[in-house]
C-alpha cells in the first residue's frame, strides 16, 4: 500500500454510491436483452442497441470509473477534490439522464433527448471539471497524473461530442452523424477509458496483481502515442471520412496496452490476485481481438457483421470484466481502509483478501467472463440475444451481491468487537 495517502480517503459513501450503481445497470442491460431479444442486437444504428450500448458504456463503465476516481484522486494521486455533497447530486442526475437516454431511445421522444442531454452531459462536465485543477497543480507521479488529466480531458470531448449527437437526432443541429458518432466512440472507447484503465493500473497492478512496477519511461511514451493517435484519428474521421484509418490508428495503443499487460503479468513478481489477473488477462485477449476485427473490416476484409463483434468483444466483453475485478478490489479496500478508521489500537482487522475471498472473487468473475462471451456469440447470432440477457442478470446480480457481502461481513466484524457504528 505504499504510495497511499489513506488520512484523503474521502467517505466511503461517496464512492460506493457509484460503484454499487454499475451492476445495477449490468442488470438493466440483460433485462433489455431480455425483453427486445434480437431486435436489441439489430445493428449498430438501430436506437435498441443505441440504449443497450450506453447502458454498458455509461451505466456500467461510467459509473465504476468515475466512483473508482472519487477514491483514487486523493489516495493515489494526491489530487483533492472539493469538499461537500456534489458527488451525490452528480450520481443522482447522471443515473436519471440515463434513465431519460434509453426511454428516448426506445420511444424517439424528442423532449426526453433534450432532457437526457442536459442530465447526462451536466454532471461528466462538471465532474471533469472539480478533478482537472488537482492534477494540473504541482505534485508527485507526474506521468500517472498526466494520464489522469488526459482522459479527463478526453471526457470532456467525449460528452461534449454526445450532446452535439443528441442534438443532431432531434434535428436542432447538423453535423454528419456518422463521423461524430466514430469520433465520439473514439475519444470514449481510448481517449476516457482505456487511457483511465492504464493510469490507475500503473499503481494497482502491482499492488494488486503482483507485477513489476510500471515503468514511467514506457507509460509516458504509451501516453503521448495514444494522443498522438487519437488525435490523428479523430481528425481522419471528421475531416477526410477515412473510417478505416481511424481505426488504425486508435487500434495501434489499444493493441499495445493489451500485449504489454500480457507480457507485464505473465512475469510477476507475487503470486497475488489470480482471479484479477486471469479476468484482466481474459479483458486484455478480448480487447486485442475486438481490435483486430475492427481493422480487418477497415481494411475491407469481408467479416460477418463486424460492427457488432468489435462493439461486443470491447464494450460488452473486455471492459466491463476488467472493471467488474477492479470494483471487487476497490470495495473491499474502502471497507478496509474503514474499519482501520474505526477500530480503536488493539483490535487487529482483517486484510483485504480476507473481506474479498479468492474464490467468492473467481466465482463472480467466470460468471461475468461467460456472460461476455455469450453475448459476443449473440452479436453473431442475434437468436441468442435473450440468454446472453439471462445469463447478464445472473453474473451483474451476483457481482452486486458479493460488493454487498463484502460491506456486511465488515459491518459484522465491528459489531462483534463491540465497535459503535
Amino acid at each position: 500500500m505504499s504510495g497511499l495517502d489513506l488520512r484523503q480517503a474521502p467517505p466511503p459513501a461517496r464512492p460506493l454510491r457509484w460503484l454499487f450503481s454499475a451492476p445495477l445497470w449490468g442488470v438493466a442491460a440483460g433485462l433489455w436483452l431480455l425483453f427486445h431479444g434480437d431486435a436489441a442486437m439489430a445493428g449498430r444504428w438501430s436506437p435498441l442497441t443505441v440504449a443497450l450500448v450506453h447502458m454498458f458504456t455509461l451505466g456500467v463503465l461510467g459509473n465504476a470509473m468515475l466512483g473508482s476516481l472519487l477514491q483514487f484522486l486523493p489516495v493515489a494521486a494526491g489530487s483533492a477534490l472539493p469538499p461537500g455533497r456534489w458527488p451525490a447530486w452528480l450520481h443522482a442526475g447522471f443515473n436519471l439522464g440515463l434513465v431519460l437516454f434509453v426511454l428516448a431511445m426506445h420511444g424517439g421522444e424528442r423532449t426526453l433527448m433534450a432532457l437526457a442531454a442536459l442530465l447526462l452531459g451536466l454532471p461528466l462536465l462538471v465532474f471533469a471539471l472539480l478533478a482537472l485543477p488537482g492534477l494540473l497543480a504541482r505534485g508527485g507521479k507526474r506521468v500517472m497524473r498526466l494520464g489522469l488529466g488526459t482522459a479527463l480531458l478526453a471526457l470532456l470531448l467525449t460528452t461534449l461530442a454526445g450532446v452535439a449527437l443528441l442534438l443532431v437526432l432531434r434535428g436542432d443541429l447538423w453535423l454528419p452523424l456518422d463521423r461524430l458518432t466514430d469520433a465520439h466512440a473514439l475519444l470514449g472507447l481510448l481517449g476516457w477509458v482505456l487511457v483511465l484503465i492504464a493510469s490507475v493500473g500503473s499503481m494497482t497492478m502491482p499492488m494488486f496483481q503482483g507485477t513489476a512496477p510500471v515503468s514511467e519511461r514506457h507509460l509516458a511514451a504509451w501516453l503521448w502515442l495514444t494522443l498522438c493517435a487519437l488525435a490523428l484519428a479523430v481528425m481522419a474521421r471528421l475531416w477526410l471520412d477515412a473510417a478505416g484509418l481511424a481505426v488504425m490508428l486508435a487500434a495501434l495503443p489499444a493493441l499495445l496496452w493489451a500485449g504489454g499487460f500480457l507480457r507485464l503479468s505473465s512475469r510477476a513478481l507475487y503470486q497475488r490476485g489470480r482471479p484479477m489477473v486471469w479476468a484482466w488477462r481474459g479483458g486484455a485477449l478480448a480487447l486485442g481481438l475486438g481490435c483486430i476485427v475492427a481493422v480487418l473490416a477497415g481494411a475491407g476484409i469481408a467479416l460477418p457483421r463486424p460492427d457488432m463483434l468489435a462493439g461486443t468483444l470491447v464494450i460488452g466483453a473486455a471492459l466491463p470484466l476488467i472493471m467488474s475485478a477492479m470494483m471487487l478490489e476497490i470495495v473491499a479496500f474502502l471497507t478496509w481502509i474503514q474499519l482501520r478508521a474505526d477500530c480503536p489500537r488493539g483490535i487487529r482487522i482483517p486484510g483485504v483478501g480476507t473481506l474479498q475471498p479468492d474464490t467468492a472473487k473467481r466465482l463472480v468473475l467466470v460468471t461475468q467472463g461467460a456472460a461476455g462471451l455469450l453475448l459476443v456469440t449473440a452479436a453473431l447470432l442475434p437468436p441468442l440475444a435473450r440468454a446472453a440477457g439471462l445469463l447478464l442478470v445472473v453474473a451483474h446480480i451476483m457481482l452486486l451481491g458479493r460488493l454487498r457481502e463484502c460491506r456486511r461481513d465488515a459491518a459484522a466484524f465491528l459489531e462483534a468487537n463491540g465497535v459503535p457504528r
